[in-house]
């Protein structure tokens, strides 16, 4: 079971001081937030992509390398690369280049997003999300898996005799998550490839995301990648935790208030979805029954930093995971299949 850490990069003003910090500090604190996840035993840090404010994570792999040059075992991912509206040749040479820099210790995270403006920014259509998504990660594929590719699409210029250069590492393309809030055709793509399904457990209910967990099992089982059990999923959830849930509560409710990504009552928002805001105990028994959602599941991340969070109280959560909630985690959550994340050629 991995247990890491995940952040949209949003430079939002803090909801009582109204301060908000430089895109400098932000940027630089990222880094800072990973490397302390890194000392106090986190295995992933990973990063979402955005091109529109508030947020200023639009490099996500150029923030992973500077994570990489001052960490030694954390795994980094991107907790979405918008695979919709990047160049997929793109993809491909900046995440080879990161196992270049980095290790073993790369994944990616592809998604969609959930800013509408950001298609016509870059040149697509909105209403050829899904088309594009599935015909992208294709060539992505290729990309990474044939030398030399002679390729032709709908959604980008064709490709003779090209080479994505670098290639893998050691032939090894970084291990590929998908991620979906809304459509079951993504879980599908995840399923046919044998690539691994994240559910960020955040927006809705988590009885919500088990129906597309249980459709991406069942179908990676029909694929014929092994057993529905040991299909490769991951999730997500917020997370802000003091020594005493008293504390906490006090002290969240207004990044509570504040927040793009919560909406509704904080009783059902904590009951519903994964947020957890308490003492260490109260995350713990909230993460130990998400298996009763998502089965046996690989990878745990939690998302700290979101709303105004200052990166002072970011670290103090870090140290408590660290010290009081990993640990117990490690012990207590069931082991999640043997077959683990491998890459196969559909």
């Amino acid at each position: 079971m991995e247990f890491g850490i995940f952040g949209v990069g949003d430079l939002s003003p803090h909801p009582v001081t109204g301060k908000t910090v430089s895109a400098t500090e932000r940027i630089r604190g990222i880094v800072r937030i990973a490397r302390h996840a890194d000392e106090v035993g986190f295995d992933v840090y990973a990063i979402g992509e955005h091109h529109n404010p508030p947020f200023i994570s639009s490099a996500g792999a150029a923030i992973l390398a500077s994570i990489a040059a001052q960490t030694t075992n954390i795994t980094l991912s991107t907790s979405t690369t918008l695979i919709t509206t990047t160049d997929p040749v793109r993809i491909a040479e900046e995440f080879a280049t990161l196992q270049h820099l980095a290790g073993d210790r790369v994944d990616i995270m592809l998604g969609r997003g959930n800013t509408p403006e950001v298609y016509p920014w870059f040149g697509q259509d909105i209403r050829q999300g899904i088309p594009l998504a599935i015909e992208n990660y294709a060539l992505l594929r290729r990309l990474w898996d044939e030398d030399v590719i002679d390729w032709e699409g709908r959604f980008r210029a064709p490709l003779r005799g090209f080479t994505s250069m670098p290639r893998p590492l050691n032939g090894t393309p970084p291990f590929v998550w998908h991620g979906s809030i809304r459509s079951p055709e993504i879980a599908e793509q995840a399923a046919y490839y044998g690539d691994g399904f994240f559910v960020n457990n955040l927006f809705m209910t988590m009885k919500y995301f088990k129906d597309f967990v249980d459709y991406y099992r069942a179908r990676f089982e029909h694929h014929g990648h092994g057993p529905a059990h040991s299909a490769i999923v991951g999730a997500g959830g917020g997370a802000f935790v003091r020594r005493n849930s008293q504390d906490a509560v006090a002290e969240y409710m207004p990044y509570f208030r504040g927040s793009r990504l919560h909406s509704g009552y904080f009783d059902h928002v904590t009951t519903e979805t994964g947020l957890t805001v308490g003492s260490p105990q109260q995350v713990i028994e909230k993460v130990l029954s998400f298996p009763d959602y998502f089965g046996p599941y690989q990878r745990q991340l939690f998302g700290l930093d979101f709303g105004g969070v200052p990166e002072k109280t970011i670290h103090e959560q870090l140290d408590l995971f660290g010290s009081d909630i990993l640990p117990v985690l490690r012990r207590e959550m069931p082991a999640p299949p043997a077959a683990g994340k491998t890459r196969t050629v559909a």
